[in-house]
């Protein structure tokens, strides 16, 4: 559904936002721009972790968000 959708453009922000972030801490210049983007990654990645990790009933909060129906 959507939520999987959000969360695979979230990882894959991820994804781009680490290969970024290499690219940037080799030239001189560029750490501080580089240190923040991976705390960025750091972030998006623990946010994608919260929605992904199973509640104590067993379904994520992403599973539980899909399935309800939005309101028209």
């Amino acid at each position: 559904g959507r939520m999987d959708i959000a969360l695979s453009l979230l990882v894959l922000t991820v994804i781009a936002l680490l290969l970024g972030s290499l690219a940037l801490w080799r030239r001189a210049g560029y750490r501080k721009q580089a240190v923040l983007m991976l705390v960025l990654a750091a972030i998006l990645a623990s946010n994608v972790a919260i929605w992904t990790m199973p509640t104590d009933s067993g379904k994520s909060l992403a599973g539980q968000a899909d399935t309800k129906k939005a309101p028209r």
